[in-house]
C-alpha cells in the first residue's frame, strides 16, 4: 500500500485543472464524424422479432442483463454475452465468456472484427443483424494533445482526453480498463490531481500483490492482536485516505471471498478494522482499475455482479498501443526527455519509427518504454540486431521472429527463402510485402504445427491468443485456425 500525501491547498493558489490547460500544447479544433450502428433483432429467444436500435457509441454491449446496451429476452443469453467495439474504422465483436457463444457466419467466435456493412451474429437462441445506420453523429475533438502526464495526437487519445476531464472534475468512483502498460495508474494520478481531491492523500492498493490472508487487514486496518504478527493498531488504506483517494489497482484480482466487504464498504462508507467492532466513517473517492474483461468474470461467477456495478459508476476504457500508432513518434520523443536522452534522438530516425509502428506492442506504452530505453543504451547497432528490422515481423526492431532464442534470428527457413527485394517499388512498399510475405508463411506453418489449435500455437510462438487470432484474421488463415 503505497500512500501520497499533498500539501493543503491556499486560497491564491491557482487550481491543477487551469494549469495543465495553461501549459499543454494544443491542436486546431476538429470535428470527426462518427457511424452509427444499427441492430436489428430478427429473432429473440427462437421466436421471430423485429426491433431495431441506432447506437453511436464506441462500445456497444449485448446481453441478458438490462444494463446492456441492446438486452434479449433469451435465457440462453448470458448475462453479458458479448460486446461491440470500435476500432478505427469498424467494429470488433468479443464474446465475453458466455455460456452459449457468439457465432459469426456461422463460426464461433471469441474475437473478431464485425464484417460490416451488414453481418449476422447468433446468440443462445437470438439472431441479430448488425448494418451501418446511414446517420452519423459528430463529435469534437479535444485541441489538447496532452492530459497530462498522457500524450497524444491520434483520434483514440483526443476523444479520450475530454471524457478524462469530465470524469476528474465528477465525484462518483470511476473503473478503468485497459491493458497492462495502457497507463491505468498514470490516468488514476491525473483524474486526483485535476479533481476536488487533488491536495488531499491518494493511497494506492495493488490487488494483485497482496496475500488474500492480508487484503482485508490492507484495506480496513486492525487492531492488535487481531492475528498473529498484529503487534500494533493499523490503518487501512480507507482511513488513511479520508478525504482523499483510494486506487484500487488489479481489482480483478481481489479474492471473491473479500468482495462483500469491499461491496459493503462503498455503498456504506464505513470500515471496520479486523478484530474491531467499532465502525468509522471515511469520505473517499474510489478508482479502481483492471486488465480483466470483468463482464467475462461476472459470467464465469470470479467477479460478484453487484460489486462491479457499484465500481463502474463511470467506466473510462484506455486504448492499447496498437490501436493509436500514430502516438508512437510523440512517445519516443516524451521518453527521450524523460530519460535526459534528447541527443539520441539520431537513433530514431523516420524508418525506424515506421519499423516501430509496424510492431502491435502487446505490453503498450511500457513495452515501448523500455524498448526505447534499450536502444539509447545499446546503441543502434546492438538493437537491430543481425538481421534488418524488415526481416522481422511480429517483434520490434532488434528482436527475433516469435518464438527464436536468439535476437536478429532470421525466420523459419533461413533468409534464402525470402522473395528477392524488388528495386522497382518504393522502400516502403518493398519492405511491407517482404515483411507480409514472412508473417503469412510463419503463420500457416505455425497452424500446421498446431493442427489448427490457436492457443497451442500462441504458447508455441510466444505471443498473446488474441493478438494472433488478429493476424490470421488479417492474412485470411482464421478459418483454418480453431477458435477455441
Amino acid at each position: 500500500m503505497a500512500r501520497m500525501s499533498r500539501p493543503p491547498a491556499t486560497p491564491d493558489d491557482p487550481s491543477p485543472t487551469s494549469i495543465a490547460a495553461a501549459t499543454e500544447p494544443r491542436m486546431k479544433a476538429e470535428v470527426l464524424a462518427v457511424p452509427r450502428l444499427e441492430l436489428c433483432v430478427e429473432r429473440e429467444a427462437g421466436k421471430p422479432a423485429s426491433r431495431t436500435m441506432v447506437l453511436d457509441g464506441d462500445f456497444i454491449r449485448i446481453g441478458s442483463h438490462q444494463s446492456n446496451d441492446l438486452v434479449l429476452a433469451d435465457r440462453a443469453v448470458s448475462r453479458f454475452h458479448c460486446i461491440l467495439e470500435r476500432v478505427k474504422t469498424t467494429f470488433r465483436l468479443t464474446d465475453v465468456g458466455s455460456l452459449n457463444g457468439t457465432y459469426l457466419g456461422g463460426v464461433r467466435v471469441r474475437d473478431a472484427d464485425a464484417l460490416l456493412p451488414e453481418c449476422r451474429i447468433e446468440l443462445g437462441e437470438s439472431v441479430v443483424r448488425i448494418r451501418d445506420a446511414a446517420a452519423v453523429a459528430e463529435t469534437e475533438l479535444a485541441r489538447a494533445v496532452s492530459f497530462g502526464a498522457l500524450q497524444g495526437v491520434s483520434v483514440p487519445m483526443r476523444r479520450l482526453f475530454p471524457v478524462l476531464d469530465r470524469v476528474a472534475k465528477s465525484a462518483p468512483d470511476v473503473l478503468i480498463e485497459g491493458e497492462n502498460g495502457t497507463g491505468k495508474e498514470v490516468i488514476a494520478t491525473e483524474l486526483v490531481q485535476r479533481g476536488a481531491r487533488a491536495h488531499k492523500p491518494l493511497v494506492i492498493v495493488d490487488c494483485g500483490a497482496i496475500s488474500p490472508s492480508l487484503i482485508e487487514s490492507e484495506l480496513f486496518g486492525h487492531v492488535r492482536g487481531s492475528f498473529t504478527g498484529a503487534s500494533r493498531d493499523r490503518a487501512g488504506a480507507f482511513e488513511e485516505a479520508d478525504g482523499g483517494t483510494v486506487f484500487l489497482d488489479e481489482i480483478g484480482e481481489l479474492p471473491l471471498e473479500m468482495q462483500p466487504k469491499l461491496l459493503r464498504a462503498l455503498a456504506s462508507r464505513e470500515v471496520r478494522r479486523l478484530g474491531e467492532s467499532r465502525v468509522r466513517k471515511v469520505d473517499i473517492r474510489v478508482i479502481a482499475a483492471t486488465n480483466r474483461r470483468l463482464e467475462r468474470e461476472v459470467n464465469s461467477g470470479r467477479f460478484r455482479e453487484d460489486l462491479y456495478y457499484r465500481l463502474s459508476v463511470l467506466t473510462v476504457r484506455v486504448p492499447p498501443l496498437r490501436e493509436r500508432k500514430e502516438d508512437i513518434g510523440l512517445l519516443v520523443h516524451c521518453f527521450l526527455n524523460e530519460l535526459g536522452a534528447v541527443d539520441k534522438v539520431h537513433l530514431f530516425p523516420p524508418d525506424v519509427i515506421e519499423d516501430m509502428k509496424r510492431y502491435d506492442w502487446p505490453g503498450n506504452v511500457r513495452e515501448l518504454r523500455n524498448y526505447v530505453e534499450r536502444r539509447v543504451v545499446l546503441g543502434e547497432g546492438a538493437a537491430m540486431g543481425a538481421a534488418a528490422p524488415s526481416d522481422q515481423s511480429a517483434a520490434p526492431p532488434g528482436s527475433g521472429p516469435p518464438g527464436s532464442g536468439s535476437q536478429g534470428a532470421a525466420p523459419p527457413g533461413g533468409a534464402h527463402d525470402l522473395p528477392a527485394a524488388n528495386i522497382e517499388m518504393p522502400f516502403k512498399e518493398a519492405k511491407e510485402a517482404i515483411i507480409d510475405r514472412f508473417e503469412r508463411d510463419y503463420l500457416a506453418a505455425l497452424l500446421e504445427w498446431s493442427n489448427g489449435n490457436v492457443s497451442r500455437a500462441a504458447r508455441k510462438a510466444g505471443l498473446d491468443r488474441m493478438y494472433l487470432h488478429r493476424l490470421l484474421q488479417r492474412h485470411g488463415l482464421r478459418r483454418a485456425a480453431a477458435l477455441d
